[in-house]
């Protein structure tokens, strides 16, 4: 009597070389976040630049990737997956390099928001070009999407303090060599023809927002964002480390992030429902802040709040990304371009404002404002709770695999 044995489960290690070249691709990309981190002191004093004009660097980036992902898959979804990851990632080492060769900071500015709609047309479409190649189906992707995530916004800071150590310049060099590499890997590996496309409706981003639901939490990521990019962003300021510091400081909070993105909270989402998890994680993040701004004086101190607000904030990219979509029964890339939209907004607005507040105030005010944002990003989903309960009715297990496409509204 022979007994019927379940076949293995594929390795999510075993994948085809496009999957890899791809997955590579994301890895630089996503160290671009954190990459100008651990310069932003030495810009502004080589550059002679304010702090705000510094953190702009950040807002024209985000703002534009924001804009961008309104309409990145309807571009997509007409030129094909693999034209519009090679078109992202050409403008990507077109601009890094124009950063790199810049003489005033205003340049650098203006480079990084072409900069911002490279990666918003990339970053928008790899996942789903994972999703369709890997082996092991969508769970095995994303499992692969998060490690390239965590990995990327983990290395970048580090990366961006040890070129960061000879110059400035050194970290936009280095995007302009590994994105290069990166482009002549899909240009070689992916492979293009036979790819199904739909078309999407321009206007379909925009009506998403109508949605009750997907309305509340992309409002509340709005000011969630607020809250992480004031920690990203603006630390490096009070920090007082030269690049190398705060490179290493942000290399554990990325890895803070990605620990607790990857492994923790599926762990949590299997214990409890997502808007719990939500409204008992942002106030954790809304205390972490303000013992930051309380003890910004001390280095020391202000670098713990740093990597414990990262394991927050892994928490949270990830339960947002599983609530957003099962907010809605809209198609992923719709929900994705939504999301992300208003989401990038928070980004984009937060650094600036707490450079305008540290020189009006303090260092301690900045750090007060991100938290008044993370609690009011807490009180609109509690206020929005009843809207929010089907979220919690289906399993995070069977959710995962709808997750997929607004993981990449989490990486930026």
């Amino acid at each position: 009597m022979s007994v019927n044995t379940p076949a293995p489960t594929p390795s999510v290690w075993k994948q085809p070389a496009q999957v890899w070249a791809v997955a590579f691709a994301c890895v630089v990309a996503f160290m671009g976040i954190g990459l100008v981190d651990p310069i932003l002191p030495a810009i502004a004093e080589t550059l002679q630049a304010s702090p705000v004009e510094t953190e702009l660097l950040f807002t024209s980036y985000l703002l534009v990737t924001g804009l961008a992902m309104l309409v990145t898959s309807w571009i997509s979804s007409r030129i094909g997956a693999k034209a519009t990851l090679l078109i992202g990632l050409a403008l990507i080492v077109v601009f890094a390099l124009l950063c790199a060769v810049s003489g005033s900071v205003d340049a650098v500015i203006g480079f990084r928001a072409g900069w911002g709609l490279g990666n918003a047309l990339f970053i928008s479409t790899a996942l789903a070009t994972i999703v369709g190649a890997a082996s092991g189906g969508s769970s095995a992707a994303i499992v692969l999407y998060e490690a390239a995530l965590g990995l990327g916004i983990a290395v970048g800071p580090l990366l961006g303090g040890i070129l960061g150590e000879q110059s400035w310049r050194g970290p936009f060099f280095g995007v302009v060599v590994l994105m290069a590499i990166a482009f002549l890997a899909v240009l070689v590996l992916l492979r293009g023809p036979g790819e199904k496309r739909t078309p999407v409706r321009f206007s379909a981003p925009f009506t998403a927002l109508r949605r009750p639901a997907l309305a509340i939490l992309a409002i509340a990521a709005l000011f969630y964002n607020i809250g992480f990019f004031v920690l990203l962003a603006f630390s490096p300021f009070p920090l007082g480390f030269g690049a190398m510091g705060i490179g290493f400081t942000f290399f554990g909070w990325g890895v803070a992030l990605a620990v607790t993105s990857v492994w923790v909270a599926p762990v949590l989402m299997r214990r409890m429902p997502r808007t719990r998890i939500i409204l008992i994680v942002l106030p954790l993040l809304a205390l972490d802040l303000i013992a930051a701004g309380l003890l910004v004086g001390s280095a020391t101190a202000l670098v713990v709040c740093i990597v414990i607000g990262g394991l927050l904030l892994g928490v949270m990219n990830t339960v947002l990304t599983e609530a957003v979509m099962e907010a809605t029964d809209l198609p992923r890339s719709v929900a994705s371009s939504a999301y992300s939209a208003v989401r990038f907004l928070g980004g984009a607005m937060a650094p600036p404002i707490a450079a305008l507040l540290w020189h009006a105030f303090n260092a301690t005010v900045p750090y007060l404002f991100a938290a008044t944002a993370v609690l009011i990003a807490a009180l609109t989903v509690f206020l929005g709770r009843r809207v929010l309960a089907h979220i919690d009715d289906e399993p995070a297990d069977a959710a995962a695999e709808d997750a997929a496409a607004i993981l990449v509204g989490d990486a930026a």
